[in-house]
């Protein structure tokens, strides 16, 4: 591996920093869940975008959530072939080994990803379409989303609906898990919807009973 080299110098600051205050005043804690394990109460999948910051917005601490993050917060449908599935096998460990009570789906605005099939789908963006993009491949997953949402007039509209429907995408494709599925229907597991608005720290939640997203 002579391509790994040593942590640039501002990180080690932070990490020395970090060790010496938090970590030293919180040993015990620590030391408990290094002991204990983990036991999360919720999962929560979100977009890779550095600005997305799910243990911020809910001042989260650790041990609290298990979190698992990919490009546009999307889940595949249940596609048990042997094959290479890390958002699946995260789906799989939270609820069948950590049996968390919540899974969140939390997508943003002004995702480059969901752009990215916005762009794909309009034929805009044909290094997307590449059989050997994995974003676009990645992607491929939100095209029924994007027919969906094709008939917003306004672009910023359609792009933020769009948004949105990586969360339904995504909250559709976890009920074809059928360890999901079970879990929801013995009332053990809980899905949610979240759509955060990065400008104005706003937060929405998908109301399944009136079918659109509404401000918390």
């Amino acid at each position: 591996m002579k391509q790994a080299r040593p942590l640039p110098k501002y990180l080690v600051q932070r990490y020395q920093g970090w060790k010496a205050t938090t970590y030293t005043e919180n040993k015990a804690w620590y030391r408990h869940l290094a002991e204990e394990g983990q036991h999360p109460r919720a999962m929560v999948i979100s977009c890779c975008d550095s600005r997305v910051h799910v243990t911020s917005i809910f001042g989260a601490d650790q041990g609290e959530f298990f979190i698992h993050r990919n490009i546009a917060n999307l889940v595949p449908p249940h596609s048990p072939d042997g094959d290479h599935h890390g958002t699946s096998a995260a789906v799989e460990f939270a609820v069948t080994a950590l049996k968390v009570a919540h899974l969140i789906v939390l997508c943003h605005s002004n995702c480059g990803g969901v752009k990215g099939c916005h762009d794909m789908c309009c034929g805009e963006a044909p290094e997307l379409e590449e059989r050997t993009s994995y974003t676009g491949r990645w992607m491929d997953l939100l095209r029924p989303g994007y027919d969906r949402v094709a008939g917003v007039a306004d672009d910023t509209e359609r792009l933020r609906a769009l948004e949105k429907e990586a969360v339904l995408t995504s909250l559709e494709n976890l009920m074809t898990f059928p360890f999901v599925a079970k879990a929801v229907d013995e009332d053990m597991l809980t899905l949610h919807g979240l759509w955060n608005d990065i400008a104005s720290g706003g937060l929405e939640y998908f109301d399944a009973g009136e079918s659109r997203f509404l401000p918390i």
